[in-house]
């Protein structure tokens, strides 16, 4: 079992979308991330750099959230590639990306992807 750092309910405006009108006006995305690795050392040493830098995570994850996209799904990985290129602690990785007001006809609270993968 690994340990967790978990960023949720981060938001962005973006332009990610199949449709004109989606990549024109862009709107706001929600990105939750965990980042699964082993914390033991940081518990025990209150060393920065034994651990991830959550601000320096999510400066990365919206670097990539800014480059317009048409799937989610891509975006999702662009995320993943960036954070294990950056972290070499990093064992594992779950994004996900709501997109809360999609243009679909219907009642909900968003739609999304959510992506996992291990180093």
């Amino acid at each position: 079992m690994m340990d967790k750092i978990i960023l949720n309910g981060m938001k962005f405006y973006s332009y990610h979308g199949v449709f004109a009108e989606e990549n024109k006006l862009g709107q706001v995305f929600i990105v939750d991330a965990m980042l699964l690795l082993d914390l033991t050392e940081a518990g025990a040493t209150d060393v920065l750099e034994t651990t991830i830098n959550y601000g320096e995570a999510f400066q990365l994850i919206e670097k990539e959230m800014q480059k317009p996209s048409k799937l989610l799904e891509h975006v999702a990985e662009r995320i993943t590639k960036t954070l294990f290129e950056q972290y070499d602690r990093l064992q594992a990785v779950t994004i996900k990306i709501t997109k809360p007001n999609p243009p679909i006809a219907g009642h909900y609270d968003g739609v999304g992807i959510e992506i996992h993968r291990v180093r």
